[in-house]
């Protein structure tokens, strides 16, 4: 849909936008912008207290998503290496000249265009790229070079080669985390917009109001049926834990729990000196949304995996099995180099890097869809699960890690044959993956 589409789709009648501007004005409250779509009324106001913050122990550093590993004495992860294991060639890049893909980066992570022209002159390879950002949105800031964005802008155009790349900046916090939802409305007021978005970041679930997640995702939705496709980081703690007293319980991490993205997991090489067939990576966040209920889409494979791994699930205490369950899919999380500052950093992990690379192919199979005539993938989701883990490697072995405690001993959800709640569907096979979504 164009965003005059989207708008007819959502915007509220006459009636309904005079009595809840009406409601305003009698209180007082005359600051308020709106987006083009005018489901939405921003203002500024003071209300009552409707949710007291966290305690301080109870919350988790927020993303950007990404550690580092020690383990290993390979030369690790580039992409070259990434080609190869996702079997892309060389004539792999982009050619249509109306697609496009972008990052976005939150909590003053800015990348140095100097990084990216050093990166690609030490890691290009074979295949035609491009070595320059075509636009940013927003401001990017003085100072050092994020290891994060670096990571983000050099992977996005290390898969999805020659492709033009965006990179949004956005400013300021939303209390203390990533002003997703400002981000979101930037783009619901921007009627050209790249493709496919890719982002690292996110937050625990119980850090945020359901009411503002819930905005959040009808952002996405909107996103979704204008053809743009949303990938979020599914986080680096595993299946999390959040400590209440004498229990535990997993711990979701939002976006990746929204239903309306696709959520981008971790895997490591079985064999970490040689391209070999993946494994879980042990950081890769998955689970089940406390928040957003089950979508039809993945119903069916949800269900077929606590069935098959029944015996040996975690108690049922710790999640909810009626929720969001993610990642979607997944792609090398370990042992990354990235040029920061002018340096070459190796052993850079995380769903950080994950994301981007699947992003890159997502944009490739949508330049290859433009070429024909067909619309691009939007969102995946529906068409994803439809598919059933064809033109993806299944990664079966490995668990993720939890609640450090008696119950669950550090370990949460494990993968299996088919989806799972560690690796999704799995990583890509992008020639067989590529046929599949060309239909």
């Amino acid at each position: 849909m164009s965003l005059e589409e989207v708008s007819s789709l959502v915007r509220p009648s006459e009636v309904t936008w005079k009595v809840v501007y009406g409601w305003l004005q009698s209180h007082g409250i005359r600051d308020c912008d709106t987006v083009l779509t005018q489901d939405f009324l921003q203002c500024t106001m003071i209300g009552g207290v409707h949710r007291f913050p966290l305690k301080v122990q109870e919350l988790t550093q927020a993303t950007p998503h990404s550690k580092h590993s020690k383990a290993g004495l390979h030369l690790g992860v580039t992409p070259s290496i990434l080609r190869q294991r996702y079997n892309l060639s060389a004539s792999d890049v982009g050619v249509a000249a109306n697609n496009s893909q972008a990052v976005a980066q939150f909590l003053e992570q800015y990348y140095h265009p100097a990084d990216l022209t050093e990166f690609m002159s030490l890691f290009g390879g074979s295949f035609e790229h491009h070595s320059a950002v075509e636009r940013v949105v927003g401001t990017q800031g003085g100072g050092k070079a994020g290891l994060e964005a670096s990571l983000d802008v050099e992977y996005i155009m290390s898969t999805g080669a020659n492709i033009s790349t965006w990179v949004f900046t956005n400013a300021g916090r939303h209390e203390s985390q990533e002003p997703f939802l400002q981000w979101m409305l930037l783009l619901s007021n921007m009627t050209a917009l790249p493709w496919v978005h890719t982002i690292s970041y996110g937050d625990d679930e119980d850090s945020l109001s359901t009411a503002y997640m819930t905005r959040i995702s009808t952002e996405f939705m909107k996103a979704g049926v204008r053809g743009i496709s949303l990938l979020f980081a599914s986080g680096d703690s595993g299946a999390g834990c959040r400590h209440m007293g004498k229990e535990n319980a997993f711990r979701p991490s939002f976006p990746a729990s929204s239903p309306y993205v696709t959520t981008v997991g971790g895997t490591s090489f079985k064999n970490p000196f040689k391209v070999t067939e993946e494994v879980t990576d042990y950081i890769s966040g998955g689970g089940f949304s406390n928040v957003f209920k089950m979508p039809d889409y993945q119903a069916s494979a949800v269900n077929t995996y606590l069935k098959t791994v029944a015996s040996s699930l975690p108690p049922q205490s710790y999640y909810s099995t009626s929720g969001r369950a993610y990642p979607d899919i997944s792609a090398l999380s370990d042992n990354y180099w990235v040029v920061t500052n002018r340096v070459p950093i190796p052993w850079v992990s995380g769903t950080s890097a994950s994301t981007p690379v699947v992003g890159g192919m997502l944009a490739l199979i949508n330049d290859q869809r433009l070429l024909k005539g067909l619309p691009v993938l939007g969102f995946l989701n529906p068409r994803l699960y439809k598919l059933q883990g064809t033109g993806l490697y299944d990664v079966t072995d490995g668990c993720h890690l939890s609640c450090l405690d008696e119950q669950v001993q550090g370990k949460g959800f494990c993968a299996a044959p088919s989806w799972d709640p560690v690796t999704g569907w799995g990583t890509p096979n992008y020639p067989k993956l590529l046929t599949v979504l060309l239909d």
